[in-house]
């Protein structure tokens, strides 16, 4: 491991991903003069609260499934936003741009006890104790192993201490079970931090006009029977309670949040526009980067290998300067594959104009030199098509030894040239 592979695996720092949105340009929530800690409790306090939280649940799990099946989700993007801020709306997108096809694990839905509904319906938030024991026995399920969402968690400050101390046992169990047949079980965790941000008349607008929909949609279904309920919320009919909802997720949800931009990959969704401008953020916020998911002993044996994105920056100028010099130094012999080309592939080309793909097999001896051989594909590509060219190597029969009946045989080349472009599109009556 490189010196800067170990120092991504220690420096947390590292792990922080630049905003390309600033969140300062939004109206973000108001920060109190004199901020209360959540639940009135010091931090040094609510660390030990999480740590007992935490080590019970961890130690109910290893008692139930053994330390060689707690096996999390690689890669977990964990989702939170504003009530209203289009967390349901945009999962699915999400799920799609990291290539997951799990169901999102919505920490709401996990917490559907009739005890835990008397307390959202108030707009209040269900014990960090019983949050954790479920979500962490939820992750062990094998269809989440590769990566998955989670949605509304973490929102207090015992769940970020928590999701950080989850994060030390994996890789404590990554460590474990290096070199073992196991190790591929336990592989380098991956945590995003997804924030879909919008301002708190929005929220409430938004929140309210779900309630009309839902309201809407159940009186149909008890009409007609078609379709299926949706879960009707009470604070979703209620503007003051909608407000609520809001300064809960500003107090405590919005703060355990931002406590985690130093330590996970932390990305910023300006999420007050319309779903396309919603869905572009999200995805430029996404884009992959290897230095931060792969392995770091992974990375090392990569990473020289030059990334496409940047070989591209300057492939225009450089095939430039290759025909050029092709007409400076190899006069000639640019010319004769002009006149290949001319003769015996343009009048192919022209025949496959709407299919838009052309192949040419030809044992041209010209295209033995090396150097023609480029210069034909670099001529095509300047021209604006596609080509590769695949050599077909052929043994025919040359002669034969009448006294010992062994057939000498030489090695004839085909040439297989494919040309791609586009086809012209025809148009077809009724």
């Amino acid at each position: 491991m490189n010196a800067a592979a170990r120092q991504m695996t220690t420096d947390p720092s590292l792990y922080v991903k630049p905003m390309p949105t600033d969140p300062l340009t939004l109206p973000l929530p108001a920060e109190d003069p004199t901020p209360v800690p959540p639940n009135g409790k010091d931090g040094d306090l609510e660390i030990k609260d999480s740590m007992l939280i935490f080590n019970d649940v961890w130690t109910k799990l290893e008692a139930k499934f053994g330390q060689e099946n707690l096996r999390f989700p690689k890669e977990i993007i964990l989702l939170g936003g504003a009530p209203g801020a289009g967390k349901g709306t945009n999962t699915e997108f999400i799920l799609k741009a990291r290539g997951l096809t799990c169901p999102p694990i919505v920490v709401s839905e996990l917490l559907d006890t009739e005890e835990a509904r008397k307390i959202k319906d108030a707009g209040m938030m269900v014990e960090d104790r019983e949050v954790i024991g479920i979500l962490l026995k939820e992750l062990l399920k094998p269809e989440y192993r590769d990566g998955c969402i989670l949605d509304g968690f973490p929102r207090t400050q015992v769940q970020v201490e928590s999701l950080k101390l989850l994060v030390s046992k994996m890789q404590a169990l990554r460590q474990e079970f290096a070199g073992t047949p196991l190790s591929i079980q336990f592989r380098q965790p991956t945590v995003h931090i997804m924030v879909l941000f919008v301002e708190e008349r929005v929220s409430v607008e938004r929140q309210l006009k779900r309630g009309e929909i839902t309201r809407a949609n159940n009186v149909e279904f008890e009409r007609t029977g078609d379709g299926e309920l949706m879960e009707d919320r009470v604070t979703d009919h209620d503007p003051e309670l909608a407000r609520r909802r809001y300064r809960v997720f500003k107090e405590k949800t919005w703060d355990a949040l931002q406590s985690l931009k130093s330590i996970f990959h932390y990305h910023f969704i300006n999420a007050q526009g319309d779903v396309n401008e919603v869905e572009e953020n999200i995805v430029s916020e996404l884009r992959y980067q290897s230095l931060l998911e792969l392995d770091p002993a992974t990375h090392d044996r990569l990473h020289h290998i030059p990334v496409a994105s940047e070989l591209i920056v300057h492939a225009r100028q450089e095939l430039v300067k290759r025909l050029d010099s092709y007409q400076f130094e190899h006069s000639e012999l640019l010319a004769d594959v002009v006149s290949f080309i001319d003769r015996k592939v343009v009048p192919i080309v022209r025949r496959h104009a709407i299919s838009g793909v052309a192949q040419v097999n030809t044992e041209e001896p010209l295209l033995h030199d090396s150097e023609a051989l480029a210069m034909l594909i670099d001529i095509f590509s300047e021209r604006g098509y596609h080509a590769v060219v695949d050599i077909h190597r052929i043994e025919v029969p040359d002669s034969v030894d009448l006294k010992t009946g062994k057939i000498t045989c030489r090695v004839k080349k085909v040439f297989r040239l494919t040309l791609r472009f586009k086809g012209s599109e025809i148009r077809r009556g009724n």
